[in-house]
């Protein structure tokens, strides 16, 4: 066989939660240029929300390494390891304090990997905090044509560089095109931390047992993101199956785990709060409701479906009601079930290229320094174990050498602990507080 003639692109994803992890790892390969084979090596950050071996096998990407690093772990690796791209997919304070450590390791070198960052889905709350923690990467992601937009303009507005922002689409948007299925098959995608109280999600759950009361017809299914004691992206202290535990369950509703894509090959309505599988749902053409039951508010963002033509309560479902989404919105979000979505890359793609063929890159600049941003920063950076100016803090773990048998296995236990104490008793905690 002629040997291939496709280019090694060596690429590295540094996540800190199951969906960031899905978020950036699929991001790689859609981004990376079409001629090339792409060697992915993960990075998963140490943290509350560092996924499980389960969470990492239902998103479904492959990789040809992964290992558990803290920040200080990732630069040291980063520096004796050629890549090609470095996609950061980490909550706004990681990535800065990733991107100034960077700058410090690659201080004085040209030849540097291209840096590429985003957001996971839908941009609804802290839009300038979040954008100004991401900018200094290479290029800074938009899922849609309206999110560039806006972030253009935040950018602009302090005087900042925005030729990084890159106009793109989720990534884990696909599947086949709706088509009615037998039974019909309501899906209510659940969230994290969305509604936050227990009435509230109390009242969800039973709006939805409800639904499969009156609709004995339908098969009725609660889309779950994590079982018990898992963690996600957000922090969920009352889990709708421990809710539901105590509650007779009609033979028709039925509680569901498993990859968002094959529950969307059965869904004949798909319905949410203000989860990102709304946008998902959207892109297959399938009947999708964002609830107005508990307000259209920031604090549930499902203000951010105003005019999409999605929003309706559960009396309208349990009456009938099917929305019928607006296409110009629609066509805003990057969702593009008419066929472009494939070229909604191509533009990053593009840059990519040309970084790659440049003799050179510029150092990382990102918008705040201990000069802009004095009170702030130093902060961040130190939540990582690194010093304002990017260098691991004196007694940073692992900041020069591997840490030994012992310090890894006292690591994992204090993991374990921490894990522990965020996930089950904090929440406790918290609830004895409101009594």
């Amino acid at each position: 066989m002629p040997a291939s003639t496709r280019k090694s692109l060596r690429v590295a994803v540094l996540a800190d939660s199951d969906t960031r992890w899905k978020w950036g790892s699929l991001t790689a390969n859609r981004i990376s240029p079409n001629e090339s084979d792409i060697l992915l090596d993960g990075y998963l950050l140490r943290g509350r929300a560092t996924p499980t071996a389960r969470q990492l096998e239902e998103v479904g990407v492959r990789a040809d390494s992964l290992r558990e690093v803290t920040a200080v772990e990732f630069l040291r690796a980063i520096e004796g390891e050629p890549y090609d791209v470095l996609v950061i997919a980490l909550v706004g304070g990681g990535v800065q304090a990733i991107l100034h450590g960077l700058a410090h390791v690659w201080e004085g070198r040209s030849k540097r990997p291209v840096v590429v960052t985003g957001y996971v889905g839908v941009v609804y709350e802290k839009l300038a905090d979040g954008l100004l923690l991401r900018h200094g990467a290479d290029l800074v992601l938009a899922n849609s044509r309206q999110d560039a937009e806006r972030f253009r303009t935040v950018y602009e507005g302090v005087g900042a560089d925005a030729s990084s922002v890159t106009e793109v689409a989720l990534p884990f948007l696909g599947g086949a095109a709706y088509e009615k299925h037998d039974p019909y098959t309501v899906v209510f995608a659940a969230q994290p931390s969305v509604p936050e109280n227990r009435k509230d999600r109390t009242y969800l759950l039973n709006r939805l047992i409800q639904h499969a009361r009156l609709h004995p017809d339908r098969e009725v299914l609660l889309k779950l993101r994590s079982k018990p004691g898992e963690h996600t992206t957000h922090i969920e202290e009352l889990p709708y199956q421990k809710l539901a535990q105590k509650t007779d369950l009609p033979a028709n509703f039925r509680l569901v785990y498993g990859h968002m894509g094959e529950v969307l090959d059965r869904t004949d309505l798909l319905v949410t709060i203000s989860s990102t599988a709304a946008l998902e749902s959207l892109h297959r053409r399938i009947p999708t409701v964002v609830l107005s039951d508990l307000g259209v508010r920031e604090a549930l963002g499902n203000h951010h479906f105003v005019g999409s033509g999605c929003l309706a309560s559960w009396d309208q479902l349990d009456a009938g009601h099917e929305p019928a989404p607006d296409p110009v919105w629609v066509a805003r979000q990057g969702v593009a079930a008419d066929g472009q979505y494939e070229t909604a890359f191509d533009e990053a793609r593009a840059r990519i290229t040309g970084l790659l063929a440049a003799p050179g890159l510029l150092p990382l600049a990102p918008y705040y320094t201990p000069v802009t941003a004095p009170g702030y920063l130093p902060g961040i950076l130190a939540r990582h174990h690194l010093a304002p100016d990017g260098s691991p803090l004196p007694g940073a773990p692992a900041a020069d050498k591997e840490p030994s048998p012992v310090r890894q296995i006292v690591r994992r236990a204090a993991r374990g602990a921490y894990r522990h104490g965020v996930q089950r008793v904090a929440p406790v905690i918290r609830r004895m507080g409101e009594l």
